[in-house]
């Protein structure tokens, strides 16, 4: 193939065509492909069926340097698959976007947070676009406006599944894109023109810099395909868009079974096994080693049976209005206390104005308390943008009987809270946001398991303390104030950044400190910041 020049964490594409006709090329031949770098280090690639007798191999050079690559077919009879080799040189990356110059995403060191393959922290806030790969979102236009919006507001993450969606039965023609289903309507193979133009969308999502953690399915699918095709899938999908900055989600509410289930207590226990068996198949043939974690009906753990086999807490907590900040707290505090440590993101929770409620307050409520708890980021939601509402054609109703709502995706992508949480997100990168541990015992009165509408707080000792009111009732006391720092305190407005200046910070004997004011300058939740004087 001779040799080709790329960059590093850049995705380069190489294609083969097979020299022998197969019968079923997607499900009687695998291909992989060997890249070795000059340090010895080497990764093997799946690569992709990409129709007829084409096949393809995506390949983002962790490294500066030279490789060679050598391809390893199942079907070691065929020349042109099997055996080829070339050379590849990797560059340095000199352009702005944070994937690209830090690179792709992992866990921490400490497992409380992500970062780049650099070490550079990164703060969590996604959006939720669960069908975003279909045509009810218009590509490119549509799709690369609601692109421009989320970057723009401080978005970092797309939640996105493949396919196989929510809501909705198997081959439902709301789900198709411009080249239709996924897969045949036997699930005999895929349709590979259908990710061709899924590709577009991912590719254009992490130009933008935005990381997709990507879905394979929703989680009664498993019951559908059955665990070997439903590998296959997964197979396809890392070999697509595993050398993509991408996260991956085993599934979207993992063993919930399907709405019209006849025996739900059965379906549970298959797909709980099942998806437990994809989780270390995913984990086994993916060379770049992903995070890998699964959506869920609570909490992420409870959906497989080994928590072991995912990376990274997901939790969904409800969506009723601010009485979901119980339970989203209650299980952020639970998970971030779990051992061994993984980062928790309340991945879904009260979409901005689903039942008509859940309006921009409550967002700011679901994350300033969920991050103040130990949470390594957020998941945003509203509803009309993750079913996709055209205004000539809602999505219209769930398997159930009910739609969950017929806002517009462009008058959702408005709503206030989308912006006011890209604002909490830049307050909080202003310091390292990466050490903040949870310190309700900072503020009195402070939440607990009796009244969660009480202030939150966090930071990092004798550095920076960032507390939330979720609503006043009074102005809070702070507490333990070291006698050695040096503060300086400000208001925050959550809705629009706005800070008001409160001067320095003097302790009490007791470390006491007593907010310099009569009332705050709205009846609303405040932020209040004490940072170190510089």
């Amino acid at each position: 193939m001779g040799t080709l020049v790329g960059t590093r964490h850049c995705v380069s594409e190489w294609g083969f065509t097979a020299g022998r006709k197969a019968a079923d090329p997607f499900n009687d031949i695998e291909l992989n492909v060997r890249f070795t770098h000059e340090n010895g280090e080497c990764w093997l690639v799946p690569a992709f069926w990409a129709g007829d007798d084409d096949w393809r191999v995506r390949f983002a050079p962790p490294l500066i340097g030279k490789y060679v690559y050598h391809t390893e077919s199942s079907d070691t009879a065929d020349a042109q698959l099997h055996g080829q080799t070339g050379n590849f040189t990797a560059e340095p990356y000199t352009g702005t976007n944070p994937l690209l110059r830090h690179g792709p995403l992992r866990i921490s060191a400490n497992q409380r947070h992500f970062e780049h393959a650099d070490g550079t922290p990164f703060f969590w806030l996604a959006d939720t676009w669960w069908m975003g790969l279909c045509h009810r979102l218009h590509y490119p236009g549509e799709f690369h406006d609601l692109t421009a919006d989320r970057t723009r507001k401080g978005y970092s993450v797309i939640q996105i599944v493949a396919g196989l969606y929510p809501d909705m039965p198997a081959f439902d023609p709301r789900g198709a894109n411009e080249a239709g289903f996924p897969w045949t309507e036997n699930y005999a193979t895929i349709n590979s023109a259908y990710f061709d133009n899924a590709d577009l969308r991912i590719d254009y999502l992490v130009r933008s810099g935005l990381a997709p953690c990507l879905v394979a399915a929703w989680g009664y699918h498993l019951l559908w395909l059955g665990v070997k095709r439903m590998k296959k899938h997964w197979r396809n999908l890392i070999a697509r868009w595993g050398a993509y900055p991408v996260t991956w989600c085993l599934a979207g509410e993992g063993i919930m079974p399907y709405y019209l289930s006849a025996d739900p207590e059965k379906d549970r226990a298959i797909q709980k096994t099942g998806w437990t068996e994809i989780a270390r198949y995913v984990r086994q043939i993916d060379p770049w080693h992903r995070p890998v974690t699964i959506h869920p009906t609570v909490a992420g753990r409870e959906q497989v049976e080994d928590p072991a086999v995912i990376d990274y807490e997901m939790l969904q907590t409800g969506h009723d209005d601010r009485h979901s900040l119980k339970n989203a707290v209650y299980h952020v505090d639970r998970s971030y206390g779990f051992t061994p440590h993984m980062p928790v993101i309340n991945s879904e929770v009260s979409y901005e104005g689903i039942g008509e409620a859940s309006r921009q307050e409550v967002q700011r409520m679901m994350f300033w308390g969920s991050v103040l708890s130990g949470a390594a980021g957020h998941t945003y939601g509203a509803n009309g943008i993750w079913q996709l509402n055209r205004r000539e054609q809602p999505y219209g109703p769930s398997p159930h009987g009910m739609s969950w709502g017929d806002t517009p995706w462009d008058e959702a992508a408005q709503l206030p809270g989308s912006g006011q949480l890209g604002l909490g997100k830049g307050l909080l990168e202003r310091f390292e946001w990466w050490r903040f541990e949870p310190h309700p015992e900072w503020i009195e009165p402070h939440w607990n398991k009796e009244n969660y509408f009480q202030p939150y707080a966090a930071g990092i000792p004798g550095e920076v303390r960032v507390m939330f009111w979720p609503s006043w009732t009074g102005l809070p006391l702070v507490k333990g104030i070291e006698p050695e720092s040096s503060y300086r305190a400000f208001l925050w407005d959550p809705k629009n950044g706005r800070e008001y200046p409160l001067g320095d910070v003097k302790g009490e004997a007791n470390g006491d400190w007593k907010l310099p004011l009569r009332a705050p300058p709205l009846f609303q939740d405040w932020v209040l910041v004490l940072e170190t004087k510089k």
